[in-house]
């Protein structure tokens, strides 16, 4: 039997501080990154399981879920399970993720959370980057 921990130790910052566009687009970039991002859409995965479905080796899907944690895309929990040995597991925590060019050449990115109420009322987190 599992139980997921609500409190997350990564994703969404507490002090609303938007994430750093560059970095962003960076894990978007990523064929493993994305592929992750599609598999914990629906569910939370631990690293192995992550490693499995996507088909890439542990070493990757480590590397990567820190990647997209770092980019706000991904939230981690911990997984605790009966046996006394818990897990990390990865969920994504966005809804869309909408990139434009503002003026002056500074790229915006703007992403929407899944809102608990409900799901049109999703909140925004926009970041820009400089030159």
């Amino acid at each position: 039997m599992t139980a997921t921990n609500s409190g997350t130790k990564r994703g969404w910052p507490t002090d609303e501080t938007p994430a750093d566009p560059q970095t962003v687009l960076a894990a978007l970039d990523d064929d493993a990154c994305r592929a992750i991002l599609e598999a914990t859409s629906d569910e939370s995965l631990t690293a192995t399981e992550l490693s499995e479905q996507c088909d890439i080796p542990m070493s990757t899907a480590y590397r990567k879920v820190e990647k997209l944690a770092d980019a706000d895309l991904v939230e981690e929990r911990v997984r605790i399970n009966t046996s006394g040995k818990h897990a990390t597991e990865y969920r994504k925590c966005f809804d869309d993720v909408v990139v434009s060019v503002a003026d002056g050449g500074h790229i915006e990115i703007e992403m929407t959370k899944p809102d608990a109420g409900t799901e049109s009322n999703a909140a925004s987190h926009p970041a820009v980057a400089g030159d």
